[in-house]
């Protein structure tokens, strides 16, 4: 089986406090994998492993391998990691720039040079991020004048700029009302199409709208990964269930 991501034996420690404790499992290329389970179960620290955002923290240890691609990636450079891996948080983290120069910003730390280059990347990524019919015309606003929604799609289409394989979205749709919420999960379901997605939300409908596999997480455990409608329709263990039900959480 091909897979993007294959994880082994992981276990994550802050100081004496462990967060995820022997995860194994793979990530598929060009699937959205949803990652469910209650508040402190781990799910946002197995996210940020994914990108090595973990090692920003100095009480951070681990054990296990993370392979990307066939490599161990604590052994990849972390700048090419992240450029391969973008991530997309739970607030649209916005430059106090223009529209334009807000996706232009991270095109031009990359190395890419020439304003007629720069655009094309900027309107390629801001369609890629299903927003470019709606700015279009105002690309030289600032970027805080744009919604909710279409600021955090402003921060997908950021990423996209720098062409990643992989999106990481940690909780993006919620600060947003419902018809946002459809426009993101609508992005995700075409960017599919060319990049792999791994989807961290406490939205059990939302895994189950987008997610082509589901994984389940409870107090730092992978309790259980399968087909999204296994998981909703038959899952296998009671904690699963149970949490899908609404009975803890």
């Amino acid at each position: 089986m091909v897979t993007k991501f294959c994880i082994k034996n992981l276990n994550i420690w802050f100081d004496s406090m462990q967060a995820l404790k022997q995860i194994n499992m793979n990530i598929l290329p060009n699937e959205i994998l949803s990652v469910i389970g209650p508040s402190n179960s781990g799910k946002t620290t197995f996210l940020r492993m994914l990108n090595r955002l973990n090692d920003l923290n100095p009480c951070f240890k681990m054990a296990g391998e993370v392979i990307f691609e066939g490599k161990d990636i604590t052994k990849i450079d972390v700048g090419v990691v992240r450029r391969k891996i973008g991530m997309v948080f739970a607030l649209p983290l916005l430059l106090p720039l223009s529209i334009f120069e807000n996706v232009a910003y991270g095109v031009r730390m990359h190395g890419l040079v020439g304003k007629n280059k720069i655009s094309e990347k900027v309107e390629e990524a801001l369609r890629r991020g299903y927003l470019w019919d709606e700015v279009k015309d105002r690309l030289n606003e600032s970027a805080f004048k744009l919604s909710g929604g279409q600021q955090q799609r402003l921060c997908i289409a950021r990423t996209l700029a720098v062409q990643p394989e992989v999106i990481l979205f940690d909780e993006p749709c919620s600060g947003l009302d419902p018809i946002s919420t459809a426009k993101v999960e609508d992005a995700m379901v075409k960017l599919k199409e060319k990049y792999t997605i791994v989807l961290v939300t406490n939205n059990v409908k939302q895994a189950a709208r987008v997610g082509d596999r589901t994984a389940f997480f409870l107090n730092g455990e992978l309790i259980e990964l399968d087909k999204t409608e296994t998981i909703f329709t038959a899952p296998k263990d009671k904690r699963t269930d149970g949490y899908i039900r609404g009975k803890f959480g």
